[in-house]
């Protein structure tokens, strides 16, 4: 299976999303939430650095739930016009 490449956009919306992502996380270690999440650290990793833009629904939920995000507050945050 071929992967599409990334369009400039979901580039950005994914760095957006990691920088709430590391915001939220504040002090709390890396594990700490990937595991309070049920995602590997090393995925987190990803998501927060922008190697991985495009996490799936499921694990953005996930992620939103262990740091006390509202999925609400994460669409807002990572859209690329305001809401």
């Amino acid at each position: 299976m071929v992967r599409t490449p990334l369009t400039p956009e979901e580039r950005e919306r994914g760095e957006r999303l990691g920088h709430l992502l590391r915001a939220a996380r504040g002090e709390r270690s890396m594990v700490e939430v990937a595991a309070c999440a049920g995602i590997s650290a090393e995925t987190l990793r990803k998501i927060e650095t922008g190697r991985a833009p495009t996490p799936a629904f499921f694990t953005v939920a996930a992620l939103a739930v262990a740091l006390e995000l509202s999925m609400d507050d994460v669409a807002r945050s990572c859209a690329l016009v305001p809401v």
